[in-house]
């Protein structure tokens, strides 16, 4: 049988690292993942899902993200029943993570600003960038000529 599920999405709030009665580390958090596709004249949709991490796992992601942080989860689909205050029973399906990932987006340390570039001696000289220039920049390769690959 298969059971794999791998998202990336950002998260919906803070997650909060507890602790169960014999000690082993677990948070609860839900991520929007935005679907691929948008109707002519709407706006983009997105879908919710709930992650369970536990033991090291839930400390990574409790340390390094935050509300809006975009994450990569890997893991698989679990389903249970609980019986609410109420009285009704509840059906969940959860993705259970077995690892979380950074996306390679960078920010700020609070987790909510800008993505930055590391203020490096060699990041703040003037390089050349083709993303402004112009045909001239580039010469005309005869058709005739030997390609070397």
């Amino acid at each position: 049988m298969i059971n794999r599920v791998v998202l990336m999405g950002r998260l919906v709030s803070d997650p909060e690292l507890k602790t169960t009665q014999s000690g082993i580390n677990v948070t609860t958090f839900r991520i929007a993942v935005d679907r691929s596709y948008v109707k002519a004249g709407e706006e983009r949709q997105a879908d919710f899902f709930d992650i369970v991490a536990w033991r090291y796992t839930a400390d990574f992601v409790c340390k390094h993200f935050r509300k809006g942080s975009l994450i990569a989860i890997d893991g698989s689909l679990q389903s249970r029943t609980y019986q609410a205050k109420d009285g009704t029973n509840r059906y969940v399906v959860e993705v259970i993570a077995d690892s979380a990932s950074f996306t390679g987006e960078r920010r700020d340390n609070s987790g909510y600003g800008q993505s930055q570039v590391p203020q490096h001696p060699a990041y703040t000289e003037q390089t050349p960038s083709f993303a402004s220039g112009s045909v001239s920049d580039f010469e005309e390769m005869p058709a005739d000529d030997d390609l070397p690959f």
